[in-house]
């Protein structure tokens, strides 16, 4: 029972095909933590332009999945490093977007039984 994600927008997009479904649930579940990790290397390291990259690859992806909360905090981290902020402004925020894809992850692959690892 989706708690942690919405797939409301994916099966729209799919026209209600569930392989299609089954896909972008698939990238979703192996991508996004890897993308995620990148993401906090770039703010470790205040490589502002690296962290951006993967903050704004992986924004359609969380609009997608129905994970209101984690895009507007992604848009918080594009904001960030488009002003150079300092690190200690958005770990927190980082950590909140990184709780809240690990828990629809682990949702995910226990609703769709997506054994990936």
């Amino acid at each position: 029972m989706a708690l942690k994600y919405n797939l409301s927008k994916v099966y729209a997009l799919s026209d209600n095909d569930p392989e299609f479904v089954n896909q972008i649930l698939t990238l979703f579940v192996t991508e996004v933590p890897e993308d995620l990790l990148q993401v906090k290397e770039g703010i470790k390291k205040k490589d502002y332009k690296h962290a951006y990259a993967y903050a704004h690859k992986i924004k359609p992806t969380l609009d997608l999945m129905g994970l209101n909360v984690a895009f507007e905090e992604i848009l918080q981290i594009e904001a960030w490093t488009k002003s150079e902020g300092k690190k200690k402004e958005i770990e927190e925020t980082f950590k909140s977007v990184r709780h809240q894809v690990k828990e629809a992850v682990k949702e995910i692959k226990k609703d769709f039984d997506l054994n990936l690892d």
